[in-house]
């Protein structure tokens, strides 16, 4: 079968619940490398959010010396109210190949990985494909060029 979800996924994965404001989301997105937080509720996944979400949700006057009451008012939302329900999922078992594929044809930057009880395992990103294929053509070119005799 080849490469598997589970050997190029990322296995840490931060969550939210869905009651988190949409203030300490913008702040995690500030500092952290990754662009997605799965929505956790009692265990399972019931969404996703990314940054680019919540900073076209949130308004630019927000925390600025011009903001006004609706502008601090886009802080104050929640997550459920932004994020993508049930979104595209896979198991750790799909094919890499075929959880590109997937995210080409849906127009989709991730799919959260989820194992057989339903609990996030991990998430695999266009990036983690992108690292794949990178280490893939490196590997077939190694493999290509002419040894050198000693």
């Amino acid at each position: 079968m080849g490469v598997l979800v589970k050997d190029i996924m990322t296995k840490k994965v931060l969550t939210v619940d869905m009651d988190r404001s949409l203030s300490e989301v913008r702040r995690v997105f500030e500092r952290a490398p990754f662009h997605h937080l799965v929505v956790i509720e009692e265990g399972k996944l019931v969404g996703l959010v990314s940054d680019r979400d919540v900073f076209r949700e949130i308004s630019p006057f927000a925390g600025t010396p011009t903001e006004r009451s609706c502008d601090a008012f886009t802080l104050r939302k929640h997550v459920h109210q932004i994020m993508t329900r049930a979104p595209m999922t896979c198991a750790p078992t799909v094919g890499a190949a075929e959880a590109c594929r997937q995210m080409l044809d849906k127009k989709v930057s991730c799919l959260p990985v989820i194992n057989e009880r339903g609990a996030c395992v991990g998430i695999v990103t266009i990036r983690d494909v992108a690292h794949w294929a990178l280490q893939e053509v490196e590997d077939a070119s190694a493999e290509a060029s002419p040894r050198k005799a000693a």
